[in-house]
């Protein structure tokens, strides 16, 4: 008889507040701490929070590691596939 393990549920979550992943939430209230101390407006300040948070949900829920991959994504280069391959003709100019 095979031995099972326990797996536990909570392990495989990513930690989230409100729904949003911990370093989109924090992103967002610092961006809009920065909006309210720049501009000096606290409605400029909710709805950058708002928006930023709305983004933040929806991330976590598309895909938790969404934000990894646009980050290191400038740091790979494209690979070649050869499916995409198109043939061209060579021209001779003159002879040799």
């Amino acid at each position: 008889m095979m031995p099972t393990n326990p797996v536990f549920r909570s392990l495989n979550r990513p930690l989230t507040i409100l729904g949003a992943e911990r370093k989109l939430f924090f992103l967002a209230l610092m961006t809009a701490a920065c909006v309210f101390n720049l501009f000096d407006s606290l409605a400029g300040a909710f709805a950058m929070f708002f928006a930023l948070f709305l983004l933040a949900r929806w991330a976590t829920r598309t895909d938790p590691q969404v934000l990894r991959f646009l980050l290191n994504s400038t740091k790979l280069r494209s690979h070649y596939d050869p499916m995409k391959f198109e043939p061209f003709r060579l021209r001779r100019t003159g002879r040799v």
